[in-house]
């Protein structure tokens, strides 16, 4: 089993589905958290439920197409987390369509 204790993650897209279970799963494996995402009550929401499992967490807005944005989530991470060891970008948007 690995051990995340004393390690903070970063989980783009952390507000909701596939983000959140991993936002989540890191948080059992002992990382602390930051949920990042586009919608303040989903990363808030993550970051809840993380701290229920007892790790330390913070919910960030942020669009990661947009570079003064992820500067200021970095800045945010490190000031409530103390930085971060784990970075999984799993933000996206899928526009699926018919050929």
């Amino acid at each position: 089993m690995i051990s995340l204790q004393g390690k903070c993650a970063i989980v783009t897209g952390g507000g909701r589905g596939i983000g959140r279970s991993i936002a989540l799963r890191l948080a059992e494996l002992g990382a602390d958290v930051a949920a990042v995402d586009l919608l303040e009550a989903d990363a808030l929401e993550t970051a809840g439920q993380v701290k229920a499992l007892g790790r330390k967490s913070t919910g960030i807005v942020c669009d990661v197409s947009r570079p003064d944005d992820v500067e200021s989530m970095f800045q945010g991470v490190i000031e409530s987390l103390g930085g971060a060891h784990v970075l999984v970008n799993n933000a996206g948007i899928t526009r699926d369509g018919l050929i």
